[in-house]
């Protein structure tokens, strides 16, 4: 048997900082078109090789003048001068302006020798010349009147007055913005030296995992690779350069191939697995051969099987398996560090202030990175709830906005504290609006119609306990639920029963057949409305039978055998891993299953009466009076 690495000595967070930020990410100075260096930050100094404008040039339209010959000029009093030419933008100038002359002038076009200020065109009049016989000498044919004094200068913008050749233009550490690359632009500058982004190779390990695209094998434990993307989405967002390397088993020796494959590639080479006290978890070995092993294990929840290392040429982090940790600890720990070297500041919106909306009680000893969810009250104030479904679960993934620093210390976080939220991303935003809530494929389409919702469907039971604390916009029940639990917006029935494959091989008719043979049977979730719903029907065929609906649950194949959303238990009959479900009419139909009728139940969606004049819930209620019967209308077995 394998010899397992445990984690004896977690390090604090702080060391796991300073081991991190003694890597060397730093990548190489990069030279890229003007084109493509929008974002990318500046690696030298860049001087201005020339004049902008490299010519004196007109700033309006008008004529360009000798400024003395319009002394004492206004309103009263015009100067006449002739016009003997004129100057458009990006044309050579073949005209001279000598004394009483003018010259007609085009915004951005090239003074003509001779002239010193341009009068805008408003403050003029041009005269067509009375005598013939100036036409005929080769005199102006065109006279201009001139109703104010100018100065010298005036209207003129001189070479150099934008940039002057020789001036520091932009200095290293700018970041290139559409202002910067607009400056760039004027000096002709085409290539831009900057920062490289650091390479960052991803390597993600277990046997279990499969790329997404490829087929996956529920029967042998296997499981799509997230970390890989999400992983790669991060980098990319904290200005490195992510590079996929091939999926890597649980195998010594292909853990090695890539690993150093990917040391000689990149600056810094993350992993994500393989790195908890498991048998089968070798990376940490493959570092302590190659290189050097500066941490294994941080005082950090979630993420404590975190490891740091340095190879010869490039630097080593690896991360949990759960992409929740493995997220949130890259987040943390490694994303400020390729910022750092990718010139990248920190997005001052990155963080924000939110008041817990309940209580979180903590007391393990070491830090916790709490993923948190974040919704608007109705004054708009932001609240934080935790959202903590287990480190595996993916859809913590997009349920929660941020997280919350939890030091060792504390006991609790109290109802309204002030907490501080690090935003997974500075463009997350609380949602409009929030609900909890029974799995409904009506609701669920209801959802489609408001703009950007959140809704977590964790049952009956978890949406009125969340809306008695307080916590969403709205819960929807069913089952037994209780009305006033909030202020009703809307309710309409569906209809429920058992799931069987097509054709009901097995001729079931009801309940009794669940309680008096030998079929196996897939239930819903202890939170499930629905599960209520069965459950006082058991009850209620308990009592006609004269026995107790404990003895009844207890003659039922699989009772206890229970799957998380409504097409759950209709998928496992529609696989042959069971002869028949829980399930909604709507959900056989649209999996082409029979379907044994069992009776109705009412949906109520439930306002927080705190909440009724939030701005989402007024999208809620308009959606709910203008679209529900047309969602309820394309479904079978459900009606208002």
């Amino acid at each position: 048997m394998s010899e397992r690495k445990e984690f004896r000595d977690l390090a604090e967070p702080d060391a796991a900082r300073e081991a991190i930020a003694s890597l060397d990410l730093s990548p190489e100075t990069e030279r890229v078109p003007l084109v493509d260096a929008r974002g990318r930050v500046l690696a030298e100094r860049l001087d201005a090789d020339r004049d902008v404008p490299g010519f004196d040039r007109a700033s309006m339209d008008g004529y360009a003048v000798k400024a003395r010959d319009t002394f004492g000029a206004d309103e009263a009093d015009p100067v006449i001068l002739d016009l003997v030419g004129e100057v458009h933008a990006g044309v050579e100038p073949t005209v001279e302006v000598g004394e009483g002359k003018a010259v007609e002038i085009s915004t951005g076009a090239v003074m003509p020798l001779g002239a010193d200020a341009v009068v805008m065109v408003e403050r003029t009049d041009e005269h067509e010349s009375p005598r013939d016989s100036e036409r005929a000498s080769g005199e102006a044919a065109s006279r201009v009147e001139i109703r104010t004094s100018l100065a010298p200068g005036d209207h003129v913008m001189l070479a150099g007055a934008d940039v002057s050749a020789g001036q520091r233009a932009l200095g290293p550490g700018t970041r290139l913005t559409a202002r910067e690359i607009g400056l760039l632009s004027a000096l002709g500058v085409d290539e831009v030296p900057v920062r490289g982004k650091p390479k960052v190779g991803i390597i993600s390990t277990g046997d279990e995992l499969v790329r997404p695209g490829n087929p996956l094998s529920d029967q042998s434990g296997q499981i799509y690779d997230v970390n890989s993307y999400t992983i790669a989405t991060a980098v990319e967002e904290a200005g490195g350069k992510p590079i996929l390397y091939p999926h890597a088993g649980d195998d010594y020796d292909e853990m090695e191939r890539l690993l150093l494959e990917a040391e000689a590639e990149c600056d810094l080479v993350l992993s994500s697995g393989s790195t908890s006290a498991s048998a089968v978890d070798v990376i940490y070995r493959v570092i302590e051969s190659q290189g050097e092993l500066l941490l294994h294990g941080v005082a950090v929840k979630p993420g404590k099987p975190m490891l740091i290392g340095r190879f010869p040429d490039s630097a080593y982090v690896g991360l949990p398996g759960y992409p929740v940790s493995a997220l949130t600890i890259f987040r943390t720990f490694v994303a400020p560090a390729i910022r750092n070297a990718a010139g990248v500041p920190e997005p001052t919106t990155a963080t924000i202030e939110a008041r817990m909306a309940v209580e979180e009680r903590y007391g393990e000893g070491r830090m916790r990175l709490m993923p948190t969810g974040l919704v608007e009250d109705e004054t708009g104030r932001v609240l934080a709830y935790p959202v903590d479904k287990g480190s595996g679960a993916t859809t913590s993934l997009v349920e929660a906005d941020g997280v919350v620093t939890v030091e060792p210390d504390t006991a609790y976080l109290a109802e309204g504290e002030s907490v501080e939220v690090r935003l997974f991303s500075p463009d997350v935003r609380p949602p409009s609006v929030f609900g909890v809530g029974e799995d409904d494929p009506a609701f669920s389409r209801l959802l489609d119609t408001l703009d950007s919702p959140r809704y977590l469907a964790l049952g009956s039971r978890e949406g009125l306990r969340r809306l008695r604390n307080g916590v969403p916009d709205f819960a929807v029940a069913t089952g037994d639920s209780d009305a006033s639990e909030g202020t009703e917006l809307a309710s309409y029935s569906r209809e429920w029963g058992l799931v069987v494959p097509a054709g009901n091989p097995e001729e079931i008719e009801g309940l009794a057949d669940l309680v008096e043979r030998d079929l196996t049977f897939i239930n819903r979730g202890t939170d499930s409305g629905l599960r209520t719903t069965l459950g006082n029907a058991v009850a209620d065929l308990a009592e006609e039978r004269g026995t107790t609906r404990h003895e009844l649950v207890e003659s039922i194949s699989g009772f206890e055998m229970t799957v998380k959303a409504h097409e759950s238990p209709a998928r496992k009959v529609a696989a042959g891993f069971a002869d028949t479900g829980l399930g909604l009419r709507s959900t056989a139909e649209k999996l082409d299953l029979g379907f044994v009728p069992l009776g109705e139940e009412t949906v109520r969606v439930l306002a927080n009466p705190a909440r009724e004049r939030k701005d989402g819930m007024a999208e809620l209620r308009a959606a709910l009076e203008s679209e529900l019967v047309g969602v309820l209308r394309d479904l079978p077995g459900v009606r208002p």
